[in-house]
């Protein structure tokens, strides 16, 4: 079997001015198109049930970093730096913080709404969770290196150890066939990398165009890593959302600044 990839492609090394509206006009539209991606998939497994059968539904299961974290960091022992589990976070949509580091619904949510499926609560949320929908893994501030903010968040690597408990729950509780199916036909979604990049900046190291890039190969292959163990487990179709442009974040011009 093959797996199926959807990349946003952007770049990391800081843009000259001439192209940061560009860089930022493209990451808007490149977003849609996963946005757009991952929903049609989900919406076409989910459609593929016979009419006289119960309705079948694909699953969503999520990793990353700030973008995707749904509120697992209010259930870890961290910092208010990474959490956001208070006003004005949640009141546009919510009417209250859910953990979520937006007003609103982050992109997870909005594919979940397309594809007619409920909004994945925080994995480490307590409660009875059935993981038949998917499970939210994310974490905000986490990255793809166990040493980014290394006790304060949920790595990369701890978020796999996550699902590989959740795939052993489905297979309790469907068998293996059924557990094998629904792993397939899932859509695996992926942000990470941002905080990996940025962490030396904020612990005031001198970053080297050389060490920029021998960082970039880590990060990279230990998301590779991560993405081959998914596969292992079954997952087949991926959508991976890749940086934004670093050097526009208020954090990066606050720094650059001083």
């Amino acid at each position: 079997m093959f797996a199926t990839f959807m990349f946003i492609k952007t770049l990391f090394y800081p843009p000259t001015e001439k192209v940061k509206e560009f860089q930022m006009a493209s990451l808007s539209f490149e977003v849609i198109h996963v946005l757009v991606f991952c929903a049609f998939i989900l919406i076409s497994a989910s459609s593929q049930s016979h009419p006289h059968q119960p309705e079948k539904h694909a699953a969503l299961f999520v990793f990353g970093d700030s973008l995707y974290d749904a509120g697992n960091n209010n259930y870890i022992n961290t910092t208010i730096n990474y959490r956001s589990n208070f006003l004005p976070y949640g009141e546009t949509f919510f009417g209250y913080p859910t953990g979520r580091v937006s007003d609103g619904r982050l992109i997870p949510d909005f594919i979940a709404e397309f594809a007619k499926l409920p909004f994945l609560p925080p994995y480490l949320q307590p409660g009875n969770h059935q993981f038949t929908y998917g499970a939210n893994f994310a974490s905000a501030g986490a990255g793809a290196l166990d040493e980014t903010n290394q006790g304060l968040v949920i790595s990369l690597n701890t978020q796999l150890t996550y699902f590989k408990n959740v795939e052993k729950l489905l297979r309790k509780k469907l068998g293996d066939e059924a557990a094998k199916k629904t792993l397939s036909e899932a859509i695996y979604m992926i942000s990470i990398g941002t905080n990996d990049y940025l962490s030396p900046f904020f612990r005031n190291l001198i970053v080297l165009q050389s060490s920029q890039k021998q960082n970039i190969h880590i990060v990279i292959g230990n998301l590779t890593v991560v993405i081959k163990e998914i596969y292992k487990k079954g997952g087949r179709k991926f959508g991976l959302v890749n940086l934004g442009p670093i050097s526009c974040l208020p954090t990066m011009k606050a720094i650059k600044s001083q």
